[in-house]
């Protein structure tokens, strides 16, 4: 009952620190990196402006990747940042499974001056959409 005494009477500072938590989410969400959708990284890819970083374990990149994908395993990215040097003039694009791992990758990638963008879904979105994975 306090509480919400306390939102109606004070509701200006709550409106403040909603929008301040908010504003706060959205800037930490872009230094991961923005998400990007499948076709926005087909037409990357195609066009040689982007270059796909997977980070899924070696069992799953085997089984299945995205043409022309980089692996480094998501826990080794910043000690295998050398490998990606070739592509610093271009935006390296985040994949892992389902997202739960570009976040951190994308941040380590943004920390050492590389323009990042996440695989919005992961590669399980990209499967969801039919588009094509190649097999070692």
């Amino acid at each position: 009952m306090n509480f919400i005494v306390f939102l109606t009477q004070e509701w200006l500072l709550v409106t403040i620190l909603a929008a301040l938590i908010f504003v706060y989410a959205w800037r930490e969400r872009i230094k991961n990196g923005r998400p990007v959708s499948a076709h926005e990284v087909t037409r990357m890819l195609n066009d040689g402006s982007g270059v796909l970083l997977d980070v899924r374990d070696k069992a799953e990149f085997n089984a299945g990747h995205i043409a022309g994908a980089v692996h480094i395993l998501h826990s080794k990215v910043a000690s295998e940042l050398g490998q990606l040097e070739p592509y610093r003039n271009k935006t390296v694009i985040v994949a892992d499974k389902i997202g739960q791992h570009a976040g951190s990758v994308g941040r380590v990638l943004g920390q050492n001056g590389f323009e990042v963008r996440r695989l919005s879904g992961g590669v399980a979105e990209w499967q969801s959409q039919r588009l094509p994975l190649v097999k070692q």
